[in-house]
């Protein structure tokens, strides 16, 4: 029978065990895809560790909530897919049920498509889950045009990163936000056209520096908490922020009376909706042929390493790449 990774009881990664399971035969509409790599996303590990801010019944919970393959098997009423076909998948909202740390998954055929020719298989494994983000959020939320000003707090992480190559690919110009001022090189490297620490100088004086006091057109969040505010600063009357990301805890301000518009975001509102992911999948596709798109791998674990995958997740050394597990 196919591997699985399941965990009984929350903590640190060595609650994650692998055990032999049974896959469903794909139902109408469903396909099954044999996985050939996932990813380690934040959400797997708050889920592990009893963060989550859904509730994970327990015991026998799964994680992975990305993850590239190869359909083995179509059900009935299936248009576009065939057995054999490399697809990535999109999303999994039952991921605790079905989630992607598994040798085979059985899920609609809706929440996969086709993998972009250009990418391997850990660059696949690695990709949907942040460039679909940092697409929904520019290109469809904010709507970005080439020559704006997009402020990326929050860049070194693989969303921070999408964003900071989607920009460059519609024409737009992405100035980076980080806390440490060791990042700065690594993100300009990156792509950024400049990056702002914020040890060592304050968000919006940064940013009025660099606009001629006008500020920025678009803000990805990637944060929240307190420093939204300087973001608000920052940006233009008439400008958008899109707040995107939980990564500090402290509760987020009200933005109050503000001429920016301010957006609450959530990826899996949209992920459901058909024409939103043909859109994502069309864009980020030519982003990969283009050269333009190419997801940040730190480094790739076996699937009996799993527990290692995590380890190095929880300790944060992998420096916002994506950490890939291989099956």
């Amino acid at each position: 029978m196919p591997r699985v990774v399941v965990f009984d009881e929350f903590g640190g990664p060595e609650v994650l065990r692998i055990v032999d399971e049974p896959v469903p035969e794909p139902g109408t509409g469903e396909v099954r895809v044999r996985i050939e790599a996932f990813a380690v996303n934040p959400i797997d590990a708050m889920m592990r560790s009893g963060a989550s801010p859904a509730p994970v019944p327990l015991p026998h919970a799964r994680l992975g909530i990305e993850a590239t393959g190869v359909v083995d098997t179509v059900g009935p009423e299936v248009i576009g897919l065939q057995p054999g076909e490399p697809v990535v998948v999109t999303a999994i909202p039952d991921s605790v049920v079905r989630g992607s740390y598994a040798e085979q998954i059985t899920i609609p055929a809706n929440t996969v498509v086709h993998r972009p020719a250009g990418l391997d298989v850990p660059q696949a494994a690695a990709f949907w889950v942040a460039y679909f983000t940092a697409y929904h959020t520019l290109v469809e939320t904010a709507g970005i045009r080439p020559a704006d000003r997009v402020l990326i707090s929050g860049a070194s992480g693989g969303v921070g990163r999408a964003a900071i190559q989607i920009a460059q690919q519609i024409g737009a110009v992405p100035i980076a936000v980080t806390r440490a001022t060791v990042r700065v090189e690594e993100l300009l490297s990156a792509g950024a056209a400049g990056v702002i620490a914020t040890d060592r100088e304050n968000v919006a004086d940064a940013v009025h520096r660099r606009t001629g006091g006008t500020g920025v057109d678009v803000v990805l969040d990637l944060v929240r908490g307190p420093g939204q505010q300087d973001l608000l600063a920052a940006t233009r009357p008439g400008g958008t922020l899109v707040a995107a990301g939980f990564l500090d805890p402290r509760p987020t301000p009200d933005p109050g009376e503000t001429p920016v518009t301010v957006v609450n975001y959530r990826a899996f509102d949209h992920l459901s909706d058909p024409a939103v992911v043909r859109r994502a999948a069309a864009f980020l596709d030519a982003g990969v042929r283009l050269g333009a798109l190419r997801p940040a791998v730190d480094r790739v674990f076996a699937l009996d390493d799993v527990v290692a995958a995590h380890r190095r997740f929880d300790q944060g050394l992998h420096a916002g790449k994506k950490i890939v597990v291989t099956v």
